[in-house]
């Protein structure tokens, strides 16, 4: 176990979904005390602080934020990758469909933000969006998960701007298709129709989009503003 990150506190949301539990794993391997917030509780939590929060209800994540700093005395890390689906062809998109996954996706990531932004500038920290590949090219029926995804990569290009003369760097990463419960829902048909559009010619494993988030906070000390495309060579 390497020691790069220790001294470092990271708040990680979603930490019990696929990806999340694998970026989790990744900063606990460097030492880093880690911070989940889930919306309900995780039966097999592997070793990190839990908070039980729904990331769109701003005074219970202000709440959490101030128990951190209180516990930890710093946030150094943030990473948003809470995220939802409502997938459906716009026609038949509800009201509730759209502001469900807008503000899950996109303004929770804003109220974490928000919350965390003093320490993490305190701290010349980091902040990484978990955003999609369809929030660069856009999906049929995922209106509004393309919706919420690009809000994100323009958020994290506005806050790059923003606070890079505080030394506070802000990269979104856009996944393609992982293997997640998220994807594990999907029918063999539109698995294999994936498949066929991506180089490698395999889902991605939520490892490596770990270790890549691994890598941008630990190595990647003069990148901030950028989207990095994680997608094994996928033709939207």
């Amino acid at each position: 176990m390497s020691e790069r990150l220790k001294g470092k506190v990271a708040i990680v949301t979603g930490a019990s979904g696929g990806i999340g539990r694998a970026i989790v794993a990744e900063l606990l391997s460097e030492s880093c005390t880690v911070v989940g917030i889930n919306q309900s509780e995780d039966p097999s939590n592997i070793g990190y602080h839990e908070f039980i929060a729904d990331v769109t209800n701003r005074t219970r994540i202000e709440e959490v934020v101030d128990e951190v700093i209180k516990k930890f005395g710093r946030i150094d890390i943030l990473i948003n990758n809470a995220g939802v689906t409502k997938d459906t062809l716009f026609y038949r998109m509800s009201y509730e469909d759209w502001d469900y996954v807008i503000n899950v996706n996109l303004t929770g990531a804003f109220n974490l933000t928000k919350a965390c932004i003093r320490e993490l500038v305190k701290n010349e920290g980091v902040i990484i969006n978990i955003s999609s590949v369809v929030g660069l090219e856009g999906n049929i029926g995922q209106a509004n998960y393309s919706a919420s995804k690009s809000g994100l990569i323009g958020f994290t290009k506005s806050l790059a701007k923003e606070f890079g003369r505080k030394n506070v760097r802000v990269i979104a990463i856009a996944p393609g298709f992982i293997e997640t419960p998220m994807t594990e829902r999907l029918s063999e048909e539109l698995k294999s129709k994936a498949l066929e559009r991506i180089a490698l010619r395999r889902f991605g494993k939520p490892e490596e989009v770990a270790k890549l988030v691994k890598f941008l906070i630990i190595d990647g000390t003069y990148i901030t503003g950028q989207v990095i495309v994680i997608d094994g060579g996928l033709e939207l």
